[in-house]
């Protein structure tokens, strides 16, 4: 495997994900803004799309991959009767979970959006849609299971693909917005559940190459498929710590008009980044290191987390200093139209600004938790994911009568930089994990070279400031240009200094 090549196929279409998913929110933007309505549909959506990100975005890999490929390396059969197992267990308890949540959804919806109490048209509107939506948590966690399947064979570019499938759909009925008018938050919602049983059949056809699943209600619960089970909870609460503190952050929002929404905008636009820096690595990374940590090649194990480290790095500091200095002109830039207002642009860019902060950590969560994945071993992030969750919500709570909404991103950064920082020092503890001198040198450069690049993204925003100002009809045209041109200098600038090498890409790890 390359992994650069890998990581580049997993986050082109990643990236395609997240610019159809950026249009299909700026139409959001456009015909609900960031008023109760548009905070009724977020808490809809943000519950299968949580479930999405946990599922999808390594959390399932990280339980699945490795006891999967042992099996495998065992004889196909092994692999097949495993998956089998596993596949049919998943398809009961995610039956009994959805059709149990449907019935007590009044219920549910009080709990995950408690602020939403005090207005019954909103909780009563917020309870109707999260009835229409949940449904997807069946369909892509179901999903997720075939994505693991794809990824174990080193195959990751389709897996990553799939949720494009749910931005068009979106688009398309979005589109009809101006006709469909108070009924377009319905038949979005409507539509986030057919998307999903599009892209489960979408995966099924592709997976069928390397598995094929055969429904049975006999369920097979040995050691192995229970070990697998205790591995899956607590990877699914360590992997998607940060979509957990954004779930509690939503919670907390509901309290607060408009601030779901807020929080809403914020977190699409620096989930961009970290589906290249954080996810499509930890993703990709841990088929081939789980076979080394097998074979114990101690040299190998310790190069590619070096690499997968660096390559963090290289992809998550430069954006993280863009995003510093120009939260405002980007949040416009992206969002600013129809009913999304200047009042929306800035506080939306203010939680981003704190978001920012801590996407570095984002990132180094998934990956550091994905070498001790490979290990079998999620109980220790688990362990550290609980600490950072409670600090989480210790902090929010505490500060959010006096501070308000932007309490939340605040905690979340400084929780996760806690939980980075505890995953780093276990690591090394246990010799899992060695910094090598190359690695301080590159750490050091892209470093330099990030604080230089969003020096000259800070003066190129200045310089064009009459057109990104939010009545600019070219401020999307300008921001996207203005990326560009630093994105040249800081690829061109890496490559003199030997931040990036060219023969990278052809190694094979």
């Amino acid at each position: 495997m390359n992994l650069i090549k890998s990581t580049g196929t997993f986050s082109f279409f990643t990236l395609i994900s997240r610019i159809s998913g950026y249009f299909r929110d700026i139409l959001i933007a456009i015909y609900l803004g960031a008023g109760p309505v548009a905070d009724a549909f977020f808490v809809a959506f943000r519950i299968p799309n949580t479930f999405r990100r946990l599922f999808s975005e390594g959390t399932f890999n990280a339980a699945f991959v490795p006891s999967y490929k042992t099996e495998l390396n065992k004889g196909k059969k092994r692999g097949q009767d495993f998956a089998n197992s596993i596949f049919n267990i998943l398809i009961i308890w995610l039956l009994v979970i959805v059709f149990t949540i449907e019935i007590f959804m009044p219920f549910f919806v009080s709990i995950i959006a408690p602020g939403f109490r005090a207005n019954p048209e909103k909780i009563q509107l917020a309870t109707t849609l999260t009835r229409i939506t949940f449904p997807f948590l069946f369909l892509v966690s179901l999903s997720s299971f075939f994505s693991a399947i794809l990824n174990s064979h080193n195959k990751f570019a389709v897996a990553s693909a799939t949720p494009v499938i749910l931005n068009i759909i979106l688009i398309l009925v979005l589109l009809f917005g101006k006709i469909l008018s108070d009924d377009l938050v319905y038949y979005v919602s409507y539509a986030v559940t057919f998307a999903g049983l599009i892209q489960l059949i979408f995966l099924i056809f592709f997976v069928k190459k390397y598995y094929v699943p055969k429904v049975s209600l006999k369920l097979n619960y040995n050691n192995k498929i229970k070990l697998f089970f205790n591995k899956l909870f607590p990877s699914i609460f360590s992997s998607g710590v940060t979509q957990i503190n954004i779930l509690i952050g939503t919670i907390i929002a509901s309290f607060q008009a408009n601030a779901v929404s807020y929080l809403y905008y914020a977190d699409r636009i620096y989930q961009i980044n970290l589906a290249v820096a954080g996810i499509a690595i930890g993703t990709v990374l841990l088929p081939n290191l789980s076979k080394y940590v097998d074979n114990k090649n101690t040299s190998k194990i310790n190069f590619i987390q070096n690499k997968s480290l660096e390559l963090s790095l290289f992809l998550s500091l430069p954006a993280t200093a863009a995003l510093l200095v120009a939260s405002n002109e980007i949040t416009s830039a992206l969002f600013g139209y129809g009913s999304f207002d200047e009042l929306s642009v800035q506080n939306t860019s203010l939680a981003l600004f704190y978001f920012a902060l801590g996407m570095p950590a984002f990132a180094f969560i998934k990956v550091f938790s994905s070498f001790l994945f490979a290990r079998h071993n999620t109980k220790i992030p688990f362990y550290f994911s609980l600490i950072s969750v409670s600090i989480n919500i210790i902090i929010s709570l505490y500060f959010f009568s006096s501070i308000g909404f932007i309490i939340i991103p605040i905690a979340t950064t400084i929780s996760s930089w806690i939980n980075s920082f505890l995953l780093l020092f276990y690591l090394m503890k246990k010799n899992y994990f060695s910094i090598n001198g190359n690695f301080l040198f590159k750490l050091l450069n892209i470093s330099c070279l990030s604080v230089f690049s969003a020096f000259l993204f800070s003066q190129l925003i200045r310089y064009f400031s009459d057109y990104l100002i939010y009545e600019s009809d070219i401020k999307l045209l300008i921001i996207i240009l203005l990326v560009i041109i630093t994105l040249i200098f800081y690829i061109i600038a890496s490559i003199i200094t030997k931040a990036f090498k060219i023969s990278d890409i052809k190694l094979k790890y």
